[in-house]
């Protein structure tokens, strides 16, 4: 028997909206280099691998050409996977060991509930960040490899077109640009680059919400927000900041069920 393998559309309750991700629950430890050759042969922005542990779940992140330490879409992906299969009760808190610490997911009203670090920035300048954009910027914060960058309205975050070239060009990981929204549904959007990592731009980014969900945080005055991602293919996500925790909400749908021979 082959291993089984799952796509699922995260931050969405649409199928072929949101953000893709592979989920491959294995029946043993795999090496590396299988577990890349997978995430290039799934060519989605991340592929999931979970081991079961007594405790909860080993997971790791693969992009088609790389293993990162944290993902939040993917871990989305990856708890839906494990409560829709009936691996764990839908009552309990699924328990993630990973690269970025442990993490959680656990079910609410509204969707499934993942617990994450904060990743606040700090304000910095990036010489040709604003030339790769081709926007004026009115901030530019980082936290480690990842920038993020606020411009003036919803308008100019949606029609934005980077110089990936440009980008690739620059010491980051990945870009995050966001505004505050003028739809009273949501309280900010933001796109986010990362050609460094083979990613040109990614539907729906979890990770970069630890970053976003502090800084609007101190903007607005708000602890509990509300995001959308305004890809191609667009994404909703709750934000929620608690001390140096921020909690996401979102919702996914199962889109592809296979076996890997």
């Amino acid at each position: 028997m082959g291993v089984e393998i799952f796509q699922v559309d995260a931050f969405t309750k649409e199928p072929f909206k949101g953000n893709p991700a592979g989920v491959s629950i294995l029946d043993r430890e795999r090496d590396d280099t299988w577990m890349q050759n997978v995430a290039c042969e799934m060519n989605l922005s991340e592929t999931a691998f979970l081991t079961r542990r007594k405790d909860g779940f080993e997971l790791r992140w693969f992009t088609p050409t790389r293993e990162i330490d944290f993902c939040g879409h993917a871990t989305l992906a990856s708890a839906h996977i494990i409560y829709e299969t009936g691996l764990i009760d839908k009552e309990q808190t699924v328990q993630f060991f990973t690269r970025s610490g442990i993490l959680t997911a656990c079910i609410k009203d509204n969707g499934i509930e993942l617990n994450f670090p904060a990743k606040p920035v700090q304000k910095v300048d990036l010489l040709g960040l604003s030339d790769a954009l081709g926007v004026k910027l009115l901030y530019t914060g980082l936290n480690a490899d990842m920038y993020l960058a606020e411009v003036s309205d919803e308008d100019t975050v949606k029609t934005l077109k980077p110089d990936l070239e440009k980008l690739l060009r620059l010491p980051a990981s990945g870009i995050i640009v966001t505004s505050a929204s003028s739809i009273g549904k949501y309280d900010f959007v933001s796109r986010c680059f990362a050609p460094a990592v083979g990613i040109n731009e990614d539907p729906v980014t979890g990770s970069a919400h630890c970053l976003l969900g502090p800084y609007w945080q101190g903007k607005l005055g708000k602890s509990e927000l509300t995001a959308y991602q305004v890809s191609k293919r667009g994404g909703y996500i709750g934000v929620k900041v608690v001390s140096d925790r921020v909690f996401l909400t979102g919702n996914a749908v199962t889109v592809m069920r296979c076996e890997l021979l």
